[in-house]
This record gives structure tokens, C-alpha cells and sequence, in this order.
């Protein structure tokens, strides 16, 4: 199965301006993603979409193809992920290196464990999922308020203790870290998700999407926590 790994980053970031390239723990952020990637297997088409220069250099630095400049239509604000990815893969197959399923990985969620994006593709092989959607799990203490009163999401009657709670009571929340999805589910859907869906749990830690300086500043301490970046799969 050949997949292509698709990081987006783009250089016109507003909540941290030019995050992509802030130095975290040592690296650029976007350098975090790049690295995790390549040391994944089996070994993945590692190509970082951006429109911008330097950003694309920084990619080149740290091992990444960037085989072009993504074009400014596909840059703007409101850009959804899903053309972006789709832009790559067609440049894929114009150079005869089409894709069987694409890994998106966000550079903004730099904290993934070793072995985790390996683990990803040996989860799409052996289920035969179409997708999968990194999670990480959560209690189910959730409440909703549609301006009608406040509606718990469990049964406020039976209030479950957290160390009884098991994977089928638990619920998950989208990170945005990683999505990894067979190729005809963006051709035919237009989406990271569809098909047969599996949700693909990650560890908490990993959790992290960086928006703030203060996301940065906690994506920092984690990952100078971690032990140095290697992939024993």
C-alpha cells in the first residue's frame, strides 16, 4: 500500500503568526511532524503543502518533499483541508506515484508518541477501514444547552465512578492530529472521513492543537518529556 503523507502549513497563520516555524523544544514546529512521519513504517511519501517560501525550506531541512508551492486560491483563511489534500494527491499521480490512502498530519498538534503513526497503518491494514480519525478518550460528562435548559449526555441517575468506566462508555474526542483515509474516499467523497470509519485512540498527551502562545508553550514541555524521536516499528 503506498500512502502519501500530506502535512498542510500555511503561511498566513493568525491566532500565533508564522507558527510553523516558531522553534519549539529545539526544532521548527512544523519540523516535529516531518520527522515523526519519515520515521514511520512502512515508509510514507512525506510531502508538506504551503505556500510559502519559507516554510517550504524549513520542510526541505527536515527531510520533507515539497514538490510545490501550493497556489494562493488554496491558501486563503477559509480554505477547507479537503481540496488541499486533494491538490496533492493529483500532483501524485502526475508524477506517477499515485496513492492508495493519505495520511493527513496537522503540524500544529507536534505531540505524537513513538510508534504512533506506524501503529496508524497497521490499524488501517488489519481492521480494512476506509478512515480513520485519531481520538483521545474522555469521560462521558458532557453537557449540551440548545437554550431550552441544560441536557447531560449520560445519565445523570447512574453517575458512573471514572475507573468503571470502559472503552464502550468512554467518549472520544477529534484531535485533528491524524487522519488516515483510502484515496477513493477523497475521490468520491470529498472528505477525510468516510467509508468504513474506525476511530484510531491516541494517547492523551497527544492531544495538543496549537492555537496560543500558551499552546506552545505546553507543546514544548511535552515534548521535551518525550524520550528522543525514534520509531521501533
Amino acid at each position: 500500500m503506498r500512502i502519501l503523507c500530506v502535512v498542510p502549513a500555511r503561511g498566513g497563520s493568525k491566532g500565533v503568526p508564522r507558527k510553523n516555524l516558531r522553534p519549539v523544544a529545539g526544532r521548527p514546529l512544523i519540523a516535529w511532524t516531518v520527522e515523526q512521519a519519515l520515521a514511520a513504517r512502512p515508509a510514507m511519501d512525506v510531502v508538506v503543502s504551503t505556500d510559502d517560501d519559507d516554510i517550504a525550506a524549513a520542510a526541505r531541512q527536515a527531510g520533507a518533499l515539497v514538490p510545490f508551492l501550493r497556489p494562493a486560491e488554496l491558501a486563503r483563511d477559509d480554505t477547507p483541508t479537503e481540496p488541499v489534500v486533494r491538490h496533492a494527491v493529483e500532483a501524485a499521480r502526475a508524477a506517477d506515484a499515485a496513492p492508495d490512502a493519505v495520511m493527513l498530519l496537522q503540524a500544529t498538534s507536534p505531540v505524537r508518541l513513538p510508534g504512533t503513526v506506524s501503529r496508524a497503518i497497521a490499524q488501517l491494514d488489519a481492521t480494512g477501514a476506509d478512515s480513520l480519525v485519531g481520538v483521545v478518550p474522555q469521560a462521558p460528562f458532557l453537557w449540551a444547552d440548545d437554550g431550552s435548559g441544560p441536557t447531560a449526555a449520560y445519565d445523570v441517575t447512574a453517575r458512573p465512578r471514572r475507573q468503571d468506566l470502559t472503552p464502550q462508555t468512554l467518549r472520544y474526542r477529534e484531535t485533528g492530529s491524524l487522519y488516515l483515509t483510502r484515496t477513493w474516499v477523497y475521490d468520491e467523497l470529498d472528505n477525510r472521513i468516510g467509508g468504513r470509519v474506525g476511530l484510531f485512540v491516541m494517547d492523551e498527551v497527544e492531544g495538543v492543537d496549537v492555537d496560543t502562545e500558551h499552546d506552545l508553550a505546553v507543546a514544548e514541555q511535552q515534548l521535551l518529556a518525550l524520550t528522543p524521536l525514534e520509531d521501533p516499528a
